[in-house]
This record gives structure tokens, sequence and C-alpha cells, in this order.
């Protein structure tokens, strides 16, 4: 247990300014993420330290596809998260009441990612908003000591947190959920406002944190690909048309157990609309062996990369980060991080 950043006592409450909920929590009482308790006046969080995952995973699983491409991610999660999905693929923790795990301290995990030859670390599996005080501490330790930090996340972070981690952290992966829809977010995530995510996304920008952003497209409820269209407008608008866009597969978990998985041609519709509206580099997830799963160059479609979520299977890059076809730069960022053996020696 360790105090809490980003909170604010005021008359026999606390006002937790962490996320974009703002929980105002009465002595004795939980935030809706259920890791922070207000003890005494004090807020305090209850999972610093209480690691229920830990993992060694390749970034595309993340997915991260053009940020240290190929590269090894330690993996950590505590329980709890500020949203309540009825479709969450990790729900056994995410919504999990008790304070489960195993203690670890920053300096254990440093340990871990030498041992296995990880070159980073990833805040995911349940949202790393609600352990951020453990996810700080690491991350400021692993920059120091040459690792980078990344966060999966569903964008309820506030700019201010996000500015004062942004000092160690590289890059981000914001979820989306059914491309957005406010009314979606409500009824099926328990979320009331979905402008919070698109200023997390603004402040992660601001603050130069490399990001790439999923889709999550979840059939009858949340597959409305005017919602989709919209949201690529804003992130052309606003981020830029060389932003990762992924557009991910539902299969049925959790609360949502009669829906189908995405169809296919859903999914390719999603990805030419995508596409026709300007974003370079578009992504399906969640289906092995589709050819929109690699990276291609964003000028003359040569193949640059060949994957599935589970890692790089080939890879054409060059040490330039040119297409050795047309010559257009690939923005693959965090090239530091990119395994010797993934280079194409020509």
């Amino acid at each position: 247990m360790k105090e809490a950043m980003f909170y604010e006592q005021l008359e026999n409450v606390v006002k937790c300014g962490l996320c974009a909920r703002n929980c105002m929590i009465s002595e004795g009482q939980l935030g809706v993420c259920r890791t922070r308790k207000n003890i005494k006046g004090k807020l305090y969080s209850l999972v610093y330290g209480k690691l229920c995952s830990v993992a060694v995973d390749p970034i595309e699983k993340k997915p991260l596809y053009m940020f240290a491409t190929g590269s090894k991610t330690l993996s950590i999660s505590t329980v709890g998260c500020n949203f309540k999905c009825q479709f969450c693929c990790n729900w056994q923790i995410s919504q999990e009441s008790d304070i489960i795990g195993k203690d670890y301290s920053p300096e254990q995990l440093i340990d871990f990612a030498k041992g296995y030859e990880a070159q980073g670390f990833s805040y995911t599996y349940t949202e790393p908003t609600v352990f951020y005080e453990f996810a700080y501490d690491t991350a400021k330790l692993a920059s120091k000591q040459g690792f980078y930090n990344m966060f999966v996340t569903n964008g309820y972070t506030s700019p201010e947190a996000i500015k004062e981690i942004s000092k160690y952290l590289d890059a981000a992966t914001v979820d989306f959920k059914g491309s957005a829809n406010p009314e979606f977010y409500k009824k099926f995530s328990k979320v009331p406002r979905v402008e919070p995510i698109f200023d997390a996304l603004l402040a992660y920008k601001k603050n130069k944190v490399y990001i790439e952003i999923t889709n999550l497209i979840v059939p009858k409820l949340g597959d409305n690909l005017e919602d989709l269209r919209k949201l690529c407008k804003w992130i052309i608008n606003n981020l830029g048309p060389e932003t990762p866009f992924h557009i991910l597969q539902f299969f049925s978990t959790y609360k949502l157990l009669d829906l189908p998985r995405t169809p296919i041609k859903t999914l390719e519709k999603a990805y030419k609309i995508a596409k026709d509206e300007g974003l370079k580099y578009v992504f399906l997830g969640n289906v092995h062996g589709h050819k929109y799963e690699n990276t291609y160059c964003s000028k003359c479609g040569n193949l640059i990369i060949e994957r599935t979520i589970m890692g790089v299977t080939k890879s054409y890059l060059k040490k330039d980060l040119k297409c050795s076809k047309c010559g257009n730069k690939i923005p693959i960022f965090g090239k530091k991080w990119i395994p010797e053996g993934l280079w194409k020696q020509i």
C-alpha cells in the first residue's frame, strides 16, 4: 500500500484526479477502480507492487507494430480497472474485487527484464492507470537502465497524470471500443463520457509519447462504420495520417457470450474506410494469417514486415528505415530497441 498521487483533500472526502472519473471517495470507501481507498483522509493505492500478471511478450502482442519492432517486452499488471466492459478479455483480473497478487519491487522487475533479455516494459492486461504509482516508479527506474516503457490503456488517464509519467513513458497503445460511440461506452463499459479519451490522446501527443490506436468492432452492438469513419477523421486531423490504426476482431467473452466473432468482411470494409480516409498504416487484429497484419510501404505498397500478433515472422526492414523499392521513409520509432537480427542486410 502506498499513498496515491493526484488527489485532493476536501471536506469529508478525497477527490481522485488520476483518471477522468474524478471519484469523490468518502472515508473507508474505494474509487470505481476498486484499487484506491480513502484511509483517514488520505488516498492510498492498494495494489502497489501487487502484481497478478508478469510475462514476457513480443511487442506486437500489445499491439505495437511500428515501435521497437521485434523486441521483447516484460508485461506487468495488477487487478482492477476504471472501466466495466462487458466484453473484457481479461475480466478475471480487471474485475477482481479482491486485492490479489505477488509482491514485487521495481528493482526485481529490472532484474527479470535483464534475465529474459527484454528491451522494455509494458504496463498492460488490465488498466495501467489504476496501478499508476507502481508503473511510475518502475518506469522511472527502467528508463534510467535503458529500457523503453509503454502503456496499453483505455485512455481515461487525466492529462496531468500523463504529463508526469511522460518523462519516462515512450509509447502508448490507446484502445477504443465500438469506434468511440458514446452510447456504446455508456451501456457496455459503464463509462459516462468519451471526450476524456480524446483529451488523453492530445496529452500524449503534446508530451511526445508515441501513439498507436486500436478499435474493437463488436458485431451488432458496436459495428457502425460511420462511427469508425468519424474516428479516423479525428485521428488524421489531430494525430496525423501516419498514426498506426488497428481494427480488432471481437470474440465472445465475459458477459457477451452470445455474439459471434466480427465477420472478416466487416473488418475488411472498416480497413478500406480507414485507408480511404487517409490513414497510411492500418492493420487488422485478432485475425491470424491475414495479409493486413503486415506492414506495407504507404507509398508503393511494398511489403516491409510480415507478422502475426505473436511477433515478426519475416522482415525486409533496412537500417535506414527506407523502403527498398521506392525509398520512402517508413515511420518506425524506437529504433534503438529493435533487435539486430531484424535488419535486412543489403
